[in-house]
């Protein structure tokens, strides 16, 4: 859990303490409630200390915080905390400067996904949020997520995934790059990935009675059809990419081990951005790392392994060395 999410927990957790005029909460108490607070949210006792309470009353007091009137009672060598106004509550006090400035992090950074049309309810929420706390969002943008916002089929999106959420039958009419005319697929939708910046509906094709994989870019047209949604019994989604590369996958294929031999200056990169789940160091060398992978061979990974150029070197199988070199060869052509 982030540390400022903890320091909201804590700032609760006092206010509840201050607000209590039947108890004496000396600094022990207060240690004691935080602690119980934050083991309620994260389960696990962090161990505040001293320190850390008097920093959070200082800036709960601070005009950043919330000017909280707070007593100081001394009694004897001990001190207890309560709040000189009883009816005070940071629930009941308009944001400080801190949450402010936090919500207008949060403004910018959704601000992203403005125009996408999977976030078009976003909009009006911010306007909303700006407008009630009067944070117009002015700053530079200090984060930006990978997107096209040239790529077709993203009009389809929202469509798509309410079909998904109200099972609700589709038929879509696809034009696959692989067929010279559009075809029409009554689809029983499920699910919706990215990968490579493209956009993936998975569903159940009720004439081959499989799993299709369409992308949003081929798709022309969609409409919903009056029939019985079949729900999915059959596939795990959380799991089902588990063996690829990308969104491909050849149901009842095993996957084969690989292995591929990276140049050391590739290596780096390959390292801390892992091609699978499955890969791990085989042997290395002056001049290479063999890794191995245990994967389906599919269009993605064939062409990101090709991408690599000469930094990397098929080792096995066989099958795939072929294809890296049958289009290693064309390229070469090209170029004669």
């Amino acid at each position: 859990m982030a540390t400022n999410k903890h320091a909201t927990i804590r700032y609760h957790a006092l206010d509840q303490c201050f607000s209590n005029p039947g108890r004496k909460y000396y600094i022990e108490d207060l240690i004691e409630a935080c602690n119980n607070a934050l083991y309620e949210y994260t389960g696990t006792l962090d161990g505040i200390k001293r320190r850390q309470i008097f920093d959070d009353i200082k800036f709960m007091e601070s005009e950043q915080g919330w000017s909280i009137p707070l007593d100081k009672v001394r009694e004897g060598k001990r001190v207890y905390y309560r709040y000189s106004d009883k009816n005070f509550s940071i629930k009941k006090q308009a944001i400080n400067e801190s949450e402010a400035n936090q919500l207008k992090e949060t403004l910018s950074i959704l601000n992203r996904f403005k125009g996408m049309p999977q976030f078009d309810w976003m909009e009006e929420m911010l306007v909303r949020l700006e407008s009630t706390f009067n944070l117009k969002t002015t700053i530079n943008p200090i984060i930006d997520f990978e997107q096209n916002p040239y790529l077709k089929g993203l009009n389809f999106f929202s469509e798509l995934f309410n079909a998904i959420h109200y099972r609700k039958v589709l038929n879509v009419c696809y034009q696959s790059f692989k067929q010279e005319n559009p075809i029409e697929i009554c689809l029983h939708p499920y699910f919706l990935k990215q990968y490579n910046n493209r956009w993936f509906l998975f569903g159940l094709n009720e004439t081959k009675n499989s799993i299709s994989n369409l992308a949003l870019d081929r798709i022309i047209e969609v409409n919903e059809v009056n029939k019985q949604f079949i729900e999915n019994e059959i596939i795990d989604f959380e799991e089902y990419f588990d063996d690829v590369v990308g969104v491909t996958v050849t149901e009842n294929q095993k996957p084969i081990k690989i292995l591929l031999q990276i140049s050391n200056e590739l290596f780096p990169y390959i390292e801390s951005k892992p091609i699978h789940g499955s890969q791990k160091i085989k042997e290395r060398t002056s001049e290479s790392v063999i890794i191995e992978l245990t994967l389906q061979l599919n269009y993605e990974f064939i062409s990101l392994v090709f991408s690599y150029g000469e930094e990397v070197t098929v080792i096995e199988p066989e099958e795939l060395k072929t294809i890296i070199k049958t289009k290693a060869e064309k390229v070469f052509k090209n170029y004669i």
